[in-house]
């Protein structure tokens, strides 16, 4: 259950980046108000995700995902560049995170 609810919360933490993004652009109430309400959400996910397992653990995976994650939307959304050798690099983010699951003990 721990490692789902961490999931969650890279996706989480994914969106809420995401919004802040949104929010400089459209500067209204409501941008600024939905980062705001993601970051509890967001801490709070990830303080339950940490019940169930070690905090280095959480916090690795949750931090390289949501900077993988975050990069890949602004390329997407934004139009934010990202070179061959950033790619790469942000590959073996991925592969950290792969092997950080596969041989944690939870």
């Amino acid at each position: 259950m721990a490692w789902l609810v961490l999931g969650i919360a890279v996706i989480t933490e994914i969106v809420w980046a995401v919004s802040l993004k949104w929010a400089a652009m459209q500067a209204t109430p409501l941008a600024s108000a939905v980062p705001i309400v993601l970051s509890f959400v967001n801490m709070g996910l990830l303080a339950l995700a940490m019940r169930g397992l070690p905090a280095g653990t959480a916090y690795a995976i949750w931090t390289g995902l949501g900077a993988v994650g975050v990069t890949i939307l602004g390329v997407l959304l934004f139009g934010e560049k990202l070179n061959p050798v950033q790619a790469g690099f942000m590959s073996l983010i991925v592969v950290g995170v792969v092997g950080t699951k596969l041989f944690a003990p939870a």
